[in-house]
């Protein structure tokens, strides 16, 4: 018997338990899945944010830490965390991802707030759209995230440039890499969307410099990490009109505070951090595989490494 201990909410267990045990039997393991295990007991962690676990230390005999978040920015620097650390990389997140990113450049690309907020019962026929292969977009972050937005992007027709910190290659993607390859990646892009972690190296990464690379009109679209946007630089933008517009979907502060001066800028568009959910369905099978995984000496699907902090 493989004993698993689950560190995370009460809600988040509500949520869980029955999927992980599913999972785990679909998935031909033995596994007693407990809140309770002592932490000599426990072969593995299945670990969120959400709950009160921070001291490592104890678990000597923990083979490796699950996290159910796709973000692992609160626990990577934990210094009592010797062990293995896996990050969720759930197919219907990225499925989901894909969606939203999607929808939003269309809508941005095609102009659609135009409409949406012009039902005033005049007919004003607007400037001409431009059509995909004319409006390149840029991709921050290649992850699967990233990868998987992008080539669905390509899919339908854009010029899709890629950018992340070291050298990557994406068929049907241009991939620039490092510093320099950041200002080509950028310049003159249509069209901006984040899928970055937030670490030290990706904070502020759209600031005012960079923001000024974009042609001039050119929009924002951030379902990554909140802290990849300098908010004044952004908001400034959005004044002169460099920026034409904006959809975040994630903020330095969660909830977004009432009067955050993003709700009432009507170039910008807030989501409430709803542009990929973790789905306990699919992600319990990541969970089960990657236990299966390590019992049979094989490695670890999505290994964060310490030193990237992703």
């Amino acid at each position: 018997m493989i004993n698993v201990l689950f560190a995370a909410s009460d809600a988040d267990w509500r949520t869980y338990e029955a999927a992980l045990n599913a999972a785990f039997a679909k998935a031909r393991l033995a596994i007693d899945l407990s809140r309770s295990h002592a932490p000599k007991e426990a072969s593995y962690i299945v670990y969120a944010p959400s709950g009160s676990l921070q001291d490592f230390s104890p678990f000597t005999d923990c083979k490796a830490v699950l996290s159910l978040w796709a973000g692992v920015e609160r626990i990577v620097g934990n210094q009592t965390l010797t062990q293995p650390l896996a990050r969720m990389v759930d197919p219907s997140m990225v499925q989901g991802m894909m969606e939203y990113v999607v929808a939003q450049v269309l809508r941005h690309h095609l102009g659609m707030d135009r409409y949406l907020r012009g039902q005033d019962g005049v007919w004003q026929q607007g400037e001409m759209p431009p059509v995909a292969q004319d409006n390149p977009i840029t991709m921050l972050g290649l992850g699967e995230l990233g990868r998987a937005a992008g080539l669905a992007l390509a899919s339908l027709g854009f010029p899709v440039r890629g950018w992340s910190r070291s050298p990557r290659k994406v068929a049907g993607i241009d991939c620039y890499h490092g510093e320099a390859g950041l200002g080509d990646a950028l310049k003159g892009t249509g069209g901006i969307v984040l899928l970055l972690p937030s670490t030290t190296e990706t904070e502020n990464i759209l600031n005012a410099r960079s923001l000024a690379l974009p042609a001039k009109g050119a929009f924002v679209v951030n379902p990554g990490r909140g802290t990849l946007i300098d908010d004044s630089a952004l908001l400034s933008a959005l004044k002169s009109g460099q920026i034409g517009g904006a959809t975040l979907d994630v903020f330095r502060t969660e909830p977004l505070p009432e009067g955050h001066p993003y709700w009432s800028n009507p170039k910008v568009t807030v989501t409430p951090h709803i542009a990929a959910f973790t789905r306990p369905g699919s992600a319990c099978g990541v969970i089960a595989e990657n236990i299966r995984r390590s019992e049979a000496g094989e490695p670890l699907l999505y290994l964060v490494d310490r030193g990237r902090g992703y």
